[in-house]
């Protein structure tokens, strides 16, 4: 298994509005390949919230951040860089966290929602846990422990930090 020193390439989604944090491990090579998060087609987070807000989902990157905005959401990854094999989480090494506590002075947001347990333990573990969490499971098209329905259940615990 030939694991790739992956350096974090995407800003992150944050503006004055946003009142809540989405974070991830590390974009996929697919994300860093379309130049957004969340960027592989079989991903179900862009559908999970498009439900969640009863709205289209969002396909572009200017719809998909127009989105993030009008719903006052802002998107990182605990992870700036680390070691791993195409977009397996569990085979990251070598982590180096992103600065969340510095991203999130100044503003709105008071709670953060992390996607899938490599992403809590990468939070808890090395961003120092500014700030309140929830964990969500991942909505890779690798995690396949969850049916949609109940995905989306859990999902819902956004609506109550909006």
């Amino acid at each position: 298994m030939n694991k790739e020193y992956v350096e974090h390439t995407l800003p992150p989604q944050i503006d004055s509005g946003s009142k809540i944090l989405i974070l991830g491990t590390m974009p996929s090579p697919k994300s860093r390949e379309t130049g957004f998060y969340y960027g592989h087609p079989q991903n179900r987070f862009w559908r999970l919230l498009s439900d969640l807000f009863s709205e289209p989902k969002p396909e572009t990157i200017e719809e998909k951040k127009a989105f993030l905005s009008r719903h006052h959401i802002a998107l990182w990854d605990t992870l700036k860089s680390c070691s791993i094999y195409k977009a397996s989480d569990a085979s990251i090494q070598d982590p180096i966290p992103n600065d969340i506590k510095s991203l999130v002075e100044g503003t709105q947001i008071q709670h953060v929602f992390v996607t899938g347990k490599q992403a809590e333990k990468f939070y808890t573990k090395y961003c120092g846990k500014p700030l309140p969490y929830t964990l969500l499971p991942s909505p890779s098209s690798a995690n396949q422990t969850k049916k949609y329905e109940a995905m989306l259940d859990e999902y819902r615990a956004i609506l109550s930090y909006l």
